[in-house]
């Protein structure tokens, strides 16, 4: 980048002369680049001390007035600042184009003066050429300042950017595992652009799954904000005021494979935690092949069930002893029929059309059900037992 023109000796000497005069010079050239930079954005002055700002600009034009007059084969340091001075104004927040600007103006400023010492010199005429030669290599020389600056800016830019998203993610991830340090709450809301009070829901949808699974857009009052683990994907859910687990619900509904599970709303950013425990043991109410995402608040009796795994198949044992030792095929078929039966809420016709049966056929297999239980489903009790230990073993 940048190459410079091949030129004599005689034409260097007349061109070094001129730079030498330029940087006697440079204080009042610094003067008026930081003039035009502040006519021109007043963001330059918001970002730095002016002096500061005038140390760093005048070390630049200095450095790059001379690389004009350097031997073609030295080193070039013009470059080797501008890559400093990209990384730092990335690091303090000047925008890219302000940059930019910042470096064309100070080469237009520099070619004027050299320009003024070759009208100042009009009696030697071959200066004023050498001068004019002299162009090309001075703005192929400010282009390629102003790109190395510019890739050092944006790969700065790119790694600023990563190191605040892990932090960032850290941060939820502390939410999550509901950790409770003093001002992590407040912390998260102002690097997630959220409040740190107000309605939130957390999502867990089953990791094996997650191929066919296209995340939900923003909408509808509500934002999404995604964590992958290692056997989950977490998603944590700012409902807007008076927005319920509905707009939730319908949102992830044909967007996932499933399964999943949905917390209850809790108060805040430091309720997380709580959240997401509720939202996995909502999520362990799904049966392996099951594909709904489901809410807690909608499977309370399953969530009691499968949050005490060894009652629960105590009550297995208990409620379907005899009917474990049966066929599985044919047992299979007495619990698909209690099954359908209680989601047809105890309609033997209903329950007759989605077996593909006669009724006779299910009132059948329930009185047989009822024999090998010991319990009837007239009795209320007993239904809560069969019904919850239904549950427990499709789950188990």
């Amino acid at each position: 980048m940048g190459a410079r023109r091949r030129r004599t000796g005689h034409d260097w000497k007349l061109l070094t002369e001129s730079c030498t005069a330029l940087l006697e010079r440079l204080p009042e050239l610094v003067d008026e680049h930081m003039r035009q930079l502040a006519e021109h954005s007043s963001v330059y002055g918001e970002f730095l001390p002016y002096d500061q700002q005038w140390r760093e600009a005048e070390e630049a034009m200095r450095i790059g007035i001379q690389t004009i007059s350097a031997p073609r084969d030295s080193p070039r340091r013009d470059l080797e600042y501008a890559e400093e001075a990209g990384r730092r104004r990335a690091q303090q927040g000047l925008p890219l184009e302000l940059l930019v600007h910042a470096y064309r103006a100070a080469g237009y400023l520099v070619w004027d003066a050299l320009m003024e010492e070759g009208a100042a010199a009009l009696q030697e005429p071959e200066r004023l050429v050498v001068l004019m030669r002299s162009a090309t290599m001075v703005w192929s020389a400010v282009d390629a300042q102003a790109a190395v600056a510019t890739e050092a800016y944006r790969a700065t830019e790119m790694e600023l950017r990563r190191r605040t998203d892990e932090r960032l993610q850290a941060l939820l991830d502390a939410l999550l595992e509901g950790q409770e340090a003093p001002g992590l709450a407040a912390r998260a809301a102002a690097g997630l652009d959220l409040p740190e009070r107000g309605p939130y829901a957390v999502v867990v949808l089953r990791s094996e799954r997650r191929e066919s699974y296209r995340r939900p857009v923003e909408g509808d009052g509500f934002r999404f904000i995604w964590r992958m683990r290692a056997d989950c994907e977490v998603g944590v859910v700012a409902l807007a005021d008076g927005q319920g687990l509905d707009g939730v619900a319908h949102a992830l509904d044909g967007r996932c494979s499933g399964p999943g599970g949905i917390s209850p709303v809790v108060a805040g950013l430091a309720e997380l935690g709580r959240a997401r425990r509720l939202a996995e043991l909502a999520l362990r109410t799904c049966p392996p092949d099951a594909t709904a995402v489901v809410r807690l608040d909608q499977r309370m009796p399953t969530a009691l069930v499968v949050s005490q795994p060894e009652l629960a198949g105590r009550l297995v044992s208990d409620v379907f002893g005899s009917l474990l030792e049966l066929e599985p095929a044919d047992r299979a078929v007495l619990l698909e029929t209690l099954d359908v039966w209680l989601a047809c809420e105890g309609s033997a016709g209903r329950a007759a059309g989605r077996l593909y049966c006669h009724r006779n056929t299910v009132f059948n297999r329930l009185r047989r059900l009822e024999q090998l239980t010991s319990r009837s489903l007239a009795r209320p009790r007993d239904l809560i037992e069969m019904t919850l230990a239904l549950d427990a073993y499709r789950l188990s």
